[in-house]
């Protein structure tokens, strides 16, 4: 069966759903859609970084520090936030406070993310197979990582991690 997505306005920041399109087509065409995004910190202040799955449709086999994926049609984005928390981290129960909403283009992808972050203490578990591996770092560390432009760090989330505001939030 194939997965249906909410597609966007791109005009709209609020996220005003317009249609709806196969997932492989949104895909190919590189359609507006939503997404969302969830930094997990631990209490200590550590990110959880991971590499994705090399199955993975988008950006497989680089490394990540937000779990998240598309809107399905119909989900509202905080729905959508705790379900792919659970599908990708195996992580249930965690409180999500939201942290922006922007737009994210490049050639691979286009969509509106919905970011959020959360800590969790508790175990961390691959439930679904899109992750390979995965830690915690200190955000000092990350930040360093992320000076290589070689290391394979999925784009979308170097750009989140650079806005002004979250970078202030995760390094205090």
């Amino acid at each position: 069966m194939t997965e249906t997505v909410a597609i966007y306005d791109p005009s709209d920041d609020e996220g005003r759903v317009v249609g709806t399109a196969p997932r492989d087509r949104m895909r190919r065409e590189n359609l507006p859609h939503g997404a969302t995004a969830v930094l997990v910190r631990r209490s200590t202040g550590e990110l959880y970084v991971h590499r994705r799955a090399d199955t993975k449709d988008v950006w497989p086999g680089r490394h990540d520090c937000a779990a998240g994926g598309v809107l399905q049609a119909g989900e509202e984005p905080d729905e959508a936030a705790v379900r792919e928390l659970a599908e990708e981290l195996g992580i249930e129960g965690a409180v999500l406070t939201p942290l922006s909403r922007r737009w994210f283009r490049d050639a691979d992808t286009w969509y509106l993310a919905f970011a959020y972050t959360t800590t969790w203490d508790g175990d961390v578990r691959f439930a679904d197979g899109e992750v390979a591996d995965g830690w915690w770092e200190s955000p000092a560390v990350l930040y360093e990582r992320l000076l290589d432009p070689s290391w394979p760090f999925v784009p979308d989330t170097r750009s989140l991690l650079e806005h002004p505001e979250v970078r202030r939030i995760l390094l205090g």
